[in-house]
């Protein structure tokens, strides 16, 4: 029998709705707390290492993820300037395993489609415009308020609410993202077809200049840069931007630029990281996901590691008979250290590229963080 019978979760995002599921399957009574209106993702894509498809195939969605994504078992290393010549192919650890790619890019809002209907399916209720404001623990119960109402109590309160985390907040745990010094241009685009992998160009006016199948139709597009705030700027300014900045890369690039002067869908984003170093509770309230942990994608671990989150929790609430501490205890033994590696890491390859670090172990760097991904959470 499961910890918990009842449980609100805040956040719509990857760690919650997985959380939802896994909590739904065990017959516990779960309500999803979500403060936009509707369903939304960031519309761009998303790579998914092989423990995130790993974690995926346990929640229960890995066949529709499959069919929705493009898998690949490689990087590509290019250099910029005319023709766009290859410098080399790299292998990627298959840290889900032999049953799984490599990796597999996705378009984000369809992933997030993929668990919110997967979801539904269990019976897990979904509210949007509906932001919690305020909480009080009495004994083995969470009351909570909800647009400033109060909407009832539940025996746990699993905060996954993502960067700016609200339930954080009202827990009072302080730490919270701080940005990297890097930020990103995000497109959305069609993918020509000798594009079958990641590839990244290293060099030119970018730390790095990318893109990643998400489908037989479609890629999305990156370039990482000094931060800048481009906050005021229009979707035509953003497109525009990114097309100048481009310039320098050839080979697929001119595809990806003929699409941003078409239909662009551009946006851009400061990388951050934050870790919360002690416990993700207080009392009956836990924090996962991005509220309790944040990196910069130079590794691509962030959404297996939302997974990670809400697999071992909801694991740990069914094999424990209480909610106490012993399985706290449980918890942050098996997800503080993992977290802390994968954002310690990820951090440390967006540094040596803010300094130029041309003698930089960043290989040996990421094979030790995906032979400690291989083995499960």
């Amino acid at each position: 029998m499961a910890a918990v019978k009842k449980v609100a979760i805040a956040g719509c995002g990857v760690a919650a709705m997985a959380a939802a599921i896994q909590l739904a399957k065990l017959g516990v009574d779960v309500h999803v707390f979500e403060k936009k209106p509707e369903l939304t993702a960031l519309g761009s894509g998303i790579t998914l290492q092989g423990n995130a498809l790993r974690a995926l195939d346990e929640v229960g969605v890995w066949t529709q993820v499959l069919e929705k994504g493009y898998p690949a078992e490689g990087l590509v290393i290019r250099a910029p300037g005319p023709g766009a010549p290859v410098v080399m192919s790299l292998p990627e650890a298959k840290t889900g395993g032999p049953d799984y790619p490599a990796s597999l890019g996705m378009y984000r809002p369809d992933l997030t489609g993929i668990l919110h209907a997967a979801a539904m399916a269990q019976g897990v209720t979904f509210r949007f415009d509906a932001e919690i404001t305020g909480l009080a623990q009495e004994g083995e119960r969470v009351e909570l308020v909800v647009n400033g109402e109060p909407v009832g109590d539940f025996d746990l309160l699993i905060g996954a609410d993502g960067l700016h985390s609200t339930v954080r907040e009202l827990i009072g745990i302080d730490v919270g993202p701080q940005r990297t010094g890097m930020g990103a241009w995000r497109a959305f685009v069609s993918r020509p077809s000798e594009v079958v992998s990641s590839e990244a160009f290293y060099g030119g006016p970018v730390y790095i200049a990318g893109y990643t199948p998400t489908s037989e139709d479609a890629m999305y597009a990156f370039l990482v840069e000094p931060a800048h705030d481009r906050s005021a700027l229009s979707d035509e300014e953003h497109a525009r931007l990114m097309y100048e900045t481009s310039l320098a890369y050839d080979g697929p690039w001119n595809s990806i630029r003929a699409d941003l002067l078409t239909s662009p869908q551009v946006n851009y984003t400061w990388f951050t990281s934050h870790l919360v170093p002690d416990a993700w509770n207080r009392g009956r309230v836990v924090i996962i996901g991005d509220a309790a942990h944040s990196c910069p994608p130079t590794i691509a671990q962030g959404a297996a590691q939302a997974l990670e989150d809400a697999l071992v929790l909801t694991e740990l609430l069914e094999s424990h008979d209480e909610l106490g501490q012993a399985l706290w205890d449980e918890f942050h033994a098996r997800r503080l250290p993992r977290a802390a590696a994968v954002v310690e890491a990820s951090v440390q390859v967006g540094q040596w590229q803010i300094d130029g670090d041309q003698h930089a172990d960043v290989g040996g760097l990421m094979f030790a963080v995906a032979q400690k991904m291989a083995v499960p959470a």
